[in-house]
């Protein structure tokens, strides 16, 4: 996603603006999202602002806290790293769980037809 130019002003702008897709995304354009995102990260209002206006992007510990709580900017983080594989990995157990369940639920239907 960054190119190759050396052109560090272009790398920032395209981090800034894919981390505030994916805040927007995840949260909407409202007061109570710039609250969420200030108790996620511990940021001061006007930084998570600049955040969400995609004018800067999260820097270190902000970014850590960040994609601890929102999936998307997770996403967006590893799709500029080049490793979206990673995120499908981290989903695996949680689409298993969804999966059993599924089986479970046809099984109790399937089960249900046989005594009637």
């Amino acid at each position: 996603m960054f190119t190759k130019t050396g052109n560090s002003f272009l790398a920032q702008k395209q981090y800034a603006a894919s981390i505030a897709r994916a805040l927007h995304m995840e949260l909407g354009e409202t007061h109570q999202a710039t609250k969420t995102l200030m108790r996620w990260t511990n940021a001061n209002e006007r930084t998570v602002k600049n955040w969400m206006a995609g004018s800067s992007g999260p820097r270190g510990e902000h970014l850590v806290a960040l994609v601890k709580h929102s999936d998307l900017a997770l996403a967006a983080f590893l799709g500029m790293a080049e490793r979206p594989h990673l995120l499908a990995a981290s989903e695996l157990p949680l689409l298993r769980q969804k999966l059993q369940s599924v089986i479970d639920g046809i099984d109790s239907c399937l089960c249900q037809g046989r005594h009637e």
